[in-house]
């Protein structure tokens, strides 16, 4: 009985999330189509081939749907963080980090329609902002978790926290601006100009 149960389960789950990737789907293409504010959620349901009361079950707007992405991205960084080898340094958990979900993200095949709209709406961008927050807080708990408790350590998992964020988006622009074949390069190239520049070395 418990294995039909769970069985049952992971059969939900799967038809759960092939509406929820239909849903996305539509909505990223009618983003770039009609664009992000004159897209209603009357369109991404109709275009998705559901209803606004399925849509409702997923996404409470389509701001929500902008912004749950973001903790997808949020989870994939600390599942990369807690799976560093304990002996790692602070700066080589976090590149490891980077350069893990930097390539994640550029394998998907939307990644550079989600930059396009986030550039061109600023609605769009707001929408993802909004939940900068509370990812960051999970990114830095999840390098707080690595470290001895103190006021010190708490400061420097907000700061790595930080500047995990701040490496991914630079690399993500320039990555979608040059249009540059590896974003592993980029991302590289990021961190040792970050680097030189925390060295003190000449510009």
């Amino acid at each position: 009985m418990d294995v039909r149960m769970s069985a049952n389960s992971e059969l939900l789950k799967r038809k759960q999330k092939v509406v929820q990737d239909a849903i996305w789907n539509a909505a990223i293409d009618l983003f770039g189509e009609k664009g992000f504010d004159d897209t209603t959620v009357d369109d991404i349901a109709s275009t998705a081939g559901v209803s606004q009361r399925t849509f409702f079950r997923y996404f409470a707007s389509k701001s929500d749907l902008m912004g749950q992405g973001m903790l997808v991205y949020g989870e994939a960084l600390r599942a990369a963080i807690k799976a560093s080898p304990k002996s790692a340094q602070a700066f080589d958990v976090l590149r490891r980090a980077v350069l893990e979900v930097a390539a994640m993200v550029a394998s998907s095949p939307r990644t550079h329609d989600v930059i396009a709209i986030v550039v061109n709406y600023p609605a769009a961008r707001e929408a993802q902002l909004s939940r900068m927050d509370q990812i960051e807080q999970s990114v830095a708990q999840a390098y707080s978790s690595r470290m001895k408790k103190g006021r010190e350590n708490e400061l420097a998992s907000r700061l790595l926290a930080g500047l995990t964020f701040t490496i991914l988006d630079e690399t993500m622009r320039l990555w979608s601006v040059n249009g540059a074949p590896s974003i592993t390069v980029v991302a590289e190239r990021v961190m040792k100009r970050l680097c030189s520049l925390v060295a003190g070395a000449d510009a």
